[in-house]
């Protein structure tokens, strides 16, 4: 299979404006340092990096601009070259930096994000992740405290809360299954940050009779999920939807306003050459076919409400195994 054809398109392409939907990928990983990796994307993109400060560059590409950073606040923001700092101080401190750069560039994770990119450009994080691989990345297998994902940021078709509910439950109804072909390794899963929406808030969003308008919606899910340790985030989309009303459930300056969905669950098994970004993009793919298909949904959706009935197959079949067959039988995988 060819680079360009490893990555399956959904069927909703545009948004209502006309315009091709974006996606912005977020990558970790390590076994690289700093500098290798700002200088190998650089020459993998055919990018122009622009240091930013100590541990952040901009690459500037035809695609546009993706950022090379190590992903720890605390250290990129160290500034010892600061003329406000008493000389000693920035002389011992250039020292022990040489300390602290070995150590973090081994613990903490070097991250790639892109800018937004048309979804039929996704092809070339595809080939941008294997050829990192080639020059030895490294991904959350190779020790038990790393943890690195690679994220999503899919722009939505529209922000109306009858498409967004669509979506909702597309993932709700898919969860278990996205986690298993994840294949998430032992330190993803130990983690908070991908945990799934709570129960009680999934049941009700599976409903038939759910038609929330927007703040409805946005008020149902904060109640149960006022955090960004969710596998599907949706803060950054509520931020961008109804900050005023976002902001009295959460106050998080981490969070950034954006009108896409912050899809968190992958892994980066960067360095298993079975791996693959097409793997995870073709399996968000599929979701976003059944969200798009609303005789199906709903099909699925009731044989979500009917999985905790006591019956011969529930009792010999998870919730996993009965979507894997139902996705099989209905030509989705």
């Amino acid at each position: 299979m060819t680079q360009v054809s490893a990555c399956r398109m959904p069927d909703i392409l545009e948004t209502n404006e006309g315009k091709e939907r974006r996606v912005g990928v977020e990558i970790e990983l390590s076994g690289l340092g700093y500098d290798e990796l700002v200088t190998l994307a650089a020459k993998m993109l055919e990018g122009t990096p622009e240091l930013k400060s100590r541990y952040v560059t901009n690459l500037q590409t035809a695609l546009g601009d993706f950022t090379v950073e190590l992903d720890s606040d605390p250290i990129k923001d160290l500034d010892l070259a600061d003329e406000r700092l008493p000389e000693s101080i920035r002389e011992l401190g250039g020292q022990a930096m040489d300390v602290i750069d070995a150590a973090a560039e081994r613990v903490v994770p070097l991250e790639i994000i892109s800018p937004p990119l048309k979804f039929s450009s996704v092809e070339v994080i595809e080939t941008l992740v294997d050829k990192l691989r080639n020059a030895g990345a490294l991904g959350s297998r190779d020790a038990i405290y790393f943890a690195f994902g690679l994220q999503l940021n899919p722009e939505l078709p529209d922000l109306s809360p009858e498409t967004l509910v669509r979506y909702f439950q597309a993932f709700a109804a898919l969860y278990e299954w996205l986690k298993y072909r994840h294949q998430l390794d032992v330190s993803r899963k130990f983690t908070t940050y991908i945990e799934p929406w709570h129960g009680r808030y999934t049941e009700l969003l599976m409903e038939d009779n759910y038609h929330p308008n927007l703040g409805e919606l946005m008020e149902d899910y904060l109640e149960f999920n006022p955090t960004r340790n969710r596998a599907l985030d949706l803060l950054p989309l509520f931020a961008h939807l109804d900050k005023e009303r976002l902001e009295r459930h959460v106050q998080d300056p981490r969070i950034k306003s954006r009108p896409t969905l912050h899809y968190r669950l992958p892994d980066c098994d960067i360095d298993n050459p079975g791996w693959h970004f097409s793997t995870v993009w073709n399996d968000w793919v599929v979701l976003e076919q059944l969200a798009n298909n609303p005789d199906d949904l709903a099909d699925i959706r009731q044989l979500f409400r009917e999985r905790r009935k006591l019956n011969l197959h529930n009792l010999t079949h998870s919730w996993r195994e009965t979507t894997d067959d139902w996705l099989a039988k209905n030509g989705y995988v």
